[in-house]
């Protein structure tokens, strides 16, 4: 027997093995559901994010004043957006007041910004089985869009690439 082979013998006897702590695997990429997106112009985001501090003290105070029990836990800039991280998952109402307090400050281009909304998920959608041909003619891209518009299924859903 080798000497590595006994030395763990004896460990396990004695029970003092060492164990593995377990590792978290991380399968969220991209922002989460706490996160609100708030979709603007750099310029616009760059003037919030300099003074982040105070403008996540008045989101809260605004929050506080419409009894929400969520708070705001920092801002950050990506991209063409400004994204909020929140204790809890935000509610349409506490959206809207978000929305009041970006548009009321100052040196803000209010036409230059879009309203407060939450990440979207992405699914992925396979049709098969449809007919080529229709009794007026072949099946485009854009009739696919229009009746997957019409359905209510898909009332909400933006797509990432054309059918």
């Amino acid at each position: 027997m080798s000497a590595g082979k006994v030395g763990k013998m004896m460990k396990a006897m004695n029970g003092s093995e060492e164990k593995k702590k377990p590792s978290i695997n991380m399968t969220i990429r991209g922002p989460l559901r706490k996160q609100v997106i708030v979709p603007m112009v750099k310029s616009n985001a760059k003037l919030i994010v300099q003074s982040a501090h105070q403008h996540i003290a008045n989101i809260n105070n605004c929050l506080r004043n419409i009894k929400s029990d969520i708070i705001v836990d920092f801002l950050r800039v990506s991209n063409d957006k400004v994204n909020i991280t929140m204790s809890k998952l935000a509610s349409p109402s506490d959206l809207t007041t978000i929305e009041k307090y970006i548009k009321n400050i100052n040196n803000i281009a209010l036409d230059l910004i879009e309203s407060p909304h939450l990440p979207k998920s992405k699914l992925y959608l396979k049709i098969i089985g449809l007919l080529h041909l229709m009794g007026n003619g072949i099946i485009t891209p854009d009739f696919v869009k229009g009746v997957l518009k019409e359905t209510h299924l898909f009332k909400d859903v933006s797509l990432a690439s054309k059918p």
